[in-house]
């Protein structure tokens, strides 16, 4: 006889109802991980802190190259961010984190990361190429703006219609790219999910809560720029901090049901 199929488990995905003080108490959670962790986390702190202080050196020097060095960036730092997530992930059930694991732990979710880093690649490439299209528009002057005449036009107040165009374009993109990782990749480090499925839900958290996930993306972007005056330094600790937050935001915004399927 053959035996009977037993049915397979099912996941539904559910986003948490959650308000305004969330974020504060996510930034809470991840400070408590950061003093419970601080070498780990001093360590990824210096790696972000190496990655700004590059991509500045050849802003300033080769500006042609920016794009290609933030690009490398976004390829490297999602998987650092899962080494955080890695550490939180740990203490919050109650293990003692492990360096090598940290490290290590993007090994088996290489798939779904490598669909996910090219998802953000590419919004970033297009998102440099709208930049420029925003530049050939307003000042057709037959070539590609030098980082003189790019911070320039961006500084000059008579250029508000250029500025208002060029900060409509990146909002529009770095919304896009922040509300598709907002809970993606720590999703896949917990629940060993494909990028599809992650960076949908990621969307549902943004769309569902708005409010809320705008207000957790204007904290990051307040403590990032804080923390890049005036060299960098303080990516440090703000670094790890958010990254240890993040996953607090995850956890805080998504709820993962197990079912039967009938």
């Amino acid at each position: 006889m053959q035996p009977q199929d037993t049915p397979q488990p099912r996941e539904r995905i559910e986003i948490h109802p959650i308000g305004l003080l969330a974020p504060l108490q996510w930034l809470w959670h991840g400070l408590c991980d950061l003093r419970a962790q601080p070498w780990i986390a001093l360590f990824y702190g210096a790696c972000f802190w190496a990655m700004a202080l590059v991509v500045s050196a050849v802003f300033k020097s080769s500006p042609e190259y920016t794009l290609s060095a933030i690009s490398g960036s976004l390829l490297l730092g999602p998987f650092l961010a899962m080494g955080l997530y890695d550490v939180s992930m740990h203490l919050e059930r109650g293990e003692r984190p492990s360096f090598r694991s940290s490290l290590t732990c993007w090994k088996s979710h290489m798939g779904s990361m490598s669909m996910l880093v090219l998802v953000v690649l590419l919004l970033e490439l297009l998102w440099g190429r709208a930049s420029l299209v925003v530049f050939a528009v307003f000042f057709n002057t037959g070539g590609l703006p030098s980082t003189a005449t790019a911070l320039d036009a961006v500084l000059n107040p008579q250029n508000w219609e250029f500025v208002a165009a060029y900060v409509c374009v990146g909002g529009f993109f770095a919304g896009l790219v922040f509300a598709t990782m907002m809970v993606s990749i720590p999703m896949i480090l917990d629940r060993d999910t494909d990028a599809i499925t992650a960076g949908i839900t990621s969307l549902r958290v943004f769309f569902d809560r708005t409010a809320v996930a705008m207000w957790w993306g204007a904290l990051i972007t307040l403590l990032v720029g804080l923390a890049m005056w005036p060299s960098a330094a303080g990516l440090l600790v703000v670094g790890p901090w958010l990254g240890f937050a993040s996953w607090h935001a995850y956890r805080g915004s998504v709820m993962v049901i197990e079912a039967e399927q009938a």
